[in-house]
């Protein structure tokens, strides 16, 4: 397979490594990410430290720079940003890209996709992330646990448009022999939904105690708690026509457990860095559409003002 050609805009924890992966395996990867970054980027490469291996990976597969120009005749580009700056980076990037660039969302929350199609004017790719990674330091990926993505069509019922299967299966090659697993679904938007419900059971919590996902289970109370978050997750998106069920919730928050015991969420490591969250768009996300349903949702209404509270209090 010949090289491509890969952005990523936004190069924090989960950008840093699937950019990096792509970028090991021998394709020419642009990050785009903030000055703190692209000056250690630049001085020492991208470090990658996982439990089976180290790398320094640095030119010629891999270029970093703050300007979005730099994402001109690339092949694809990966949106890894934070869900409250989807539109306003995508007005960013949108001048910069080829017409035949694909663009793919490893985000969280399930709208983000849509969001960014919107602006840019072309269909995005929507991808379901399950990676455990931290960034610690700027340039340093801490690597914890799995890797993979779920990908699929903005469109299922079509095969005529810009985000065909053709290409879906040619970016998955493209990640399969990079190391990063790759599964096509038929309904990304009900993996979408089923992620955005274990985020929504495990990141607020994890951030206001700041403890890991090992040590929240074992927890009776929190326990009770998170299956309360559970319970209002599956009614809203069965109100919304996403079924959703609360074994599926269950099954999914225990494989977390025991696949990511000593990892803390993405919320509670913004949270210790003093740094705005995505919980709008989590539980947050679930307050909105229990209000526009017409479901009630006050445990994830309760966490949602919880960790906006402690937010209020970091300069800005």
């Amino acid at each position: 397979m010949e090289p491509s050609r890969i952005g990523v805009m936004g190069t924090g924890a989960v950008g840093g490594y699937f950019g990096g992966m792509l970028a090991r395996a021998g394709h020419r990867v642009s990050l785009i990410a903030r000055p703190a970054q692209v000056d250690a980027i630049a001085s020492q490469g991208l470090r990658i430290q996982s439990a089976q291996w180290q790398a320094s990976i640095g030119p010629p597969q891999l270029s970093v720079s703050s300007d979005p120009s730099a994402l001109a005749a690339m092949d694809g580009i990966l949106l890894c940003v934070k869900s409250s700056d989807t539109e306003s980076v995508a007005a960013l990037m949108r001048p910069h890209l080829a017409p035949d660039c694909w663009v793919m969302s490893l985000q969280n929350g399930v709208d983000n996709a849509a969001r960014a199609s919107l602006v840019l004017g072309r269909q995005v790719i929507p991808a379901v992330v399950y990676v455990a990674t931290a960034m610690p330091e700027p340039g340093l990926v801490q690597h914890f646990g799995r890797g993979d993505l779920v990908i699929g069509k903005p469109d299922p019922g079509s095969d005529d448009g810009p985000i065909h299967t053709e290409l879906l299966q040619t970016i998955a090659g493209l990640f399969n022999a990079s190391g990063v697993p790759v599964t096509i679904s038929d309904n990304v938007m009900h993996a979408l939904w089923s992620k955005l419900m274990v985020n929504c059971i495990f990141n607020a919590i994890s951030a206001l105690a700041q403890m890991d996902y090992g040590t929240l289970s074992a927890h009776a109370q929190t326990r009770q708690t998170m299956h309360a978050v559970l319970d209002e997750v599956v009614r809203v998106a069965n109100a919304g026509g996403t079924p959703l069920t609360l074994q599926q919730g269950l099954e999914a928050s225990e494989k977390i457990i025991q696949g990511m015991p000593r990892q803390f969420s993405s919320t509670a490591q913004d949270i210790a860095r003093q740094k705005r969250s995505e919980i709008d768009h989590l539980n947050g996300f679930i307050v909105r559409e229990g209000q526009r349903l017409g479901v009630p949702t006050p445990v994830n209404a309760t966490l949602h003002a919880l960790v906006k509270l402690v937010e209020s209090g970091f300069r800005a």
